[in-house]
Formats: structure tokens, sequence, C-alpha cells
């Protein structure tokens, strides 16, 4: 009979795409990871994979292994925790990759009571504000923020994602108050992200405006410091609190953010979903839900 731990590590290269990243999340080595999988195809008597240098994919038989083993593993993750109770108890170590401002202010402040409820489990949370190819680099998830592209990642929406146009009181009695969006030319303007187009929709539809300032960032953080000096468009998430306190106002409110944009957690497969990325992912959607607390 073939050893379960063969059959999920079959299913781990193939969700990763490689045995590196196969290995970099099961805790093993690549070598260790090829010879089970060959040990696997020997007792199968079938290739199961094709490997190249530069990738890997399933022959046809590999294929209806995989749709039945993903199956199996299912079932087995579902009938351990029905049988243990330990459907909210889960073990290892869960790898999530995040946005820099965003983890530290909606995700680092949360995790103690996460880390209560699942003492068992360790997390190994990465900061950073560039695309992370979660697949290639090990990771059990991530949490992003835009507009999901089409992709082989099954992706849980978490919040919506409102950006405003915003200045300071004192930016706004030295130059005045934008009624029109040509009245932008006027004024300075923060873009981030390399100078990206403002992608905005109001009571004339959607258009797309390009910003012209004199500092341009792909820090969330410096553009919220640097608000005082002139008009950012940004997200409600970053800029809740300086709303609700007056150090900021919203400017030409008919005007908001691309409505296509969302707070999304990204993650390999649907089938064979570990628990404790549901538990986790579950535990952010309850946490922010369809109106976050940063908008309240």
């Amino acid at each position: 009979m073939t050893n379960l731990g063969d059959l999920e590590i079959f299913a781990r290269v193939v969700s990763t795409g490689s045995m590196s990243a196969a290995g970099r999340a099961l805790g093993f080595s690549a070598a260790v990871i090829s010879k089970r999988i060959k040990r696997l195809e020997d007792r199968l008597g079938t290739r199961l994979l094709q490997r190249t240098t530069r990738q890997i994919s399933l022959t046809e038989a590999g294929q209806g292994f995989y749709d039945r083993v993903l199956g199996i593993l299912a079932g087995l993750e579902e009938a351990e925790a029905y049988a243990s109770g330990r459907s909210s108890q889960v073990q290892g170590t869960l790898r999530i990759s995040a946005p820099t401002s965003f983890g530290r202010m909606h995700i680092a402040p949360h995790l103690t009571g996460f880390m209560k409820d699942h003492p068992d489990l360790k997390l190994h949370i990465v900061l950073t504000d560039d695309f992370t190819d979660i697949v290639a680099e090990g990771f059990d998830l991530a949490i992003r923020i835009g507009e999901l592209s089409d992709s082989s990642l099954v992706a849980r929406k978490l919040a919506p994602v409102r950006r405003l146009l915003c200045a300071a009181p004192s930016y706004v009695a030295r130059h005045g108050t934008p009624t029109e969006i040509g009245e932008l030319a006027h004024h300075i303007c923060l873009p981030a992200h390399n100078n990206d187009n403002w992608k905005l929709e109001g009571p004339d539809g959607s258009l797309s405006y390009r910003p012209e300032g004199p500092l341009v960032t792909n820090s969330s953080e410096i553009i919220r410091e640097a608000v005082i000096a002139g008009i950012a468009l940004r997200s409600t998430w970053d800029i809740g609190r300086e709303l609700r306190e007056g150090r900021l106002v919203q400017v030409l409110p008919q005007w908001e953010g691309s409505h296509k944009l969302t707070l999304s957690a990204v993650y390999p497969s649907r089938q064979f979903l570990p628990a404790k990325v549901r538990q986790f992912v579950d535990y952010l959607a309850a946490l922010y839900g369809p109106v976050p607390y940063w908008e309240q």
C-alpha cells in the first residue's frame, strides 16, 4: 500500500510546482522529495511527473492520480478533525506574506488572540511590498491589496478597500479646496508606487488621473507623513485614524479610488487546504468583515 506521506509530498510538489518549494513547505530537502516521488512512481509502475530543468508538469496518469489524491487527503484531514475534535487545534508552521504597512497596522496587533487560540502553531510572517511568488518561495498564503489578476491561486476576499483623496487641514487652509478633478493640476499631489496613475470613480464614471508632485515613493508610511504638504489618494485602512481625529480631511468626496480593489488572502489550492491556512484566513475574515473596523 502506498505511504500516505508520499501522497502528501506528491500533492505538494504539484501545487508548488517544484521539488525545492515542496521541500521548504514540508521541511525536507529537495533530494529527499525527489527520492520519495521516484519511490512512489516505482511502486505504481508509471511516471507521474515530467521533469525539466525549468519546470515540473503532470503526465496524463499523474493528472488522474493527482485528482484522486486530493480527495483522499482532504477526506483524511476531515476524518482526523472529526475523530479527534481538533478542528481548531492546528500545529506546525504557517508561513505568511503580507504588505508592510497593512501588516504592521492591521495584522500584528491581532496576532496575540490567534496565537492564544492555537498554541501549537508557529507563525512565520514576512512583511514586504514586493510581489511574492508564494509557491516558489514556500509561503502558505499571502495577504494582498489590489485588483487580483487571473492566476492559478485561490483568492478569498477579506474586506473591501476604499481609497479617498485627502489632505491636511493646514494644506487646505493655505491652498484652498479643489471642487473638480481638473483643479488638481493646480495643487501639490503626492503620487505613490512609481508614479502610477490614480484610478478614480465618480459622477462622470471612471477615469485615470496622472498626479504630479515633488515626491514619489512606494511607501504608504512616507505618504501618510508627507500628506500634510499636499493631496494624496490613500486607503481608509491607512488613514482611518487621521480622518477620525481631524488630522486629515477628505477632498473631492464625490471621487474615490477604483472599487475593484480588495483585501484578499491568496493560497495555492482550494481542494487541499491545510487546516492552519483555513483557521488563519477565517480569523482575518471575521476580524475585518464586510465593513471593517477602520471604516467605523
